[in-house]
């Protein structure tokens, strides 16, 4: 494990792996670099690259200095790509891609962007957070319930069937992992929210992200609606953005390292031209 400190002093924990061409890992709601699927993740791309998959703030063993803001994060993120040696590709998931997508627009040196599933409530249809969300889980946690707050964001936040926590309690440690992130579930919230309006994107959202960019899909039977719809809005949005819809891409249920890290390398190690794939457009495997 190593550490570096961030802007307002917190310690961020990462993992390095691997050599080559540094890739930063951001991991979503419940995730930090321990979680299985991410490691998996971490150990197929060091084949290739150099790997820094971090604890976002408040998680694993990195530190938590209150009061939390999003531009917090984008000072963590800052100082892991400062120690991949000041300029890192990114990938990032479901919250972790807002927060990539943040990043990005704020200027952080990216050389190359991927996002998979960013939540954005962008159809009428969409599922949306409810409005007393954050309060109702910064209240479970302050009073200790912890494992209350990880159904509440479950069932009320990610849309999952009531059942779900009931069955992950049956698994010990799992839910002993989950329960161990719950009180940065209200930070996870923060990020999300202003983009969960059922409202297309404002113009120029995003527009200062001008890298590569890769968007990362799962195909309809594997993802929600509102996944898919966030995912071709932001391709849409974006100057220099492509949409890739693939099986395996999906994380509803479950993350696939391999199709992940193949999709991964392929876009991070391509260095001909794009035009066959405009911005926006999609690519359908």
């Amino acid at each position: 494990m190593n550490t570096v400190t961030s802007q307002d002093g917190t310690k961020v924990a990462y993992d390095r792996t691997g050599s080559g061409d540094p890739v930063i890992l951001i991991g979503g709601a419940f995730s930090y670099r321990r979680y299985p699927g991410q490691v998996k993740l971490a150990e197929l791309l060091s084949a290739r690259f150099a790997v820094y998959s971090y604890d976002r703030r408040g998680r694993g063993d990195s530190g938590d200095t209150p009061p939390y803001a999003v531009e917090r994060e984008i000072e963590d993120l800052a100082a892991v790509i400062a120690a991949a040696g000041g300029r890192a590709h990114v990938w990032g998931l479901s919250s972790g891609a807002v927060l990539a997508l943040e990043a990005a627009a704020a200027g952080l040196p990216i050389r190359k962007l991927a996002v998979q599933e960013p939540p954005l409530g962008v159809d009428p249809t969409d599922r949306r957070l409810p409005d007393d969300l954050r309060p109702r889980l910064t209240g479970l946690i302050e009073a200790g319930r912890r494992g209350e707050a990880v159904r509440c964001y479950m069932v009320d936040g990610m849309g999952a069937p009531p059942f779900v926590p009931g069955l992950l309690r049956l698994m010990p440690g799992v839910w002993k992992r989950l329960t161990a992130v719950a009180h940065t579930l209200p930070y996870d919230a923060e990020l999300v929210e202003p983009y969960q309006t059922g409202r297309q994107l404002s113009a120029g959202q995003w527009a200062a992200v001008t890298i590569p960019t890769l968007v990362m899909c799962g195909p309809e039977k594997e993802s929600p609606g509102l996944l898919r719809h966030g995912s071709a809005a932001v391709a849409a949005a974006l100057p220099d953005a492509r949409l890739v819809e693939r099986r395996g891409l999906g994380h509803a249920k479950k993350l696939t390292p391999k199709v992940i890290a193949a999709t991964l390398t392929e876009f991070l190690t391509d260095t001909g031209p794009r035009a066959s794939t405009p911005a926006g457009g999609r690519a359908a495997m």
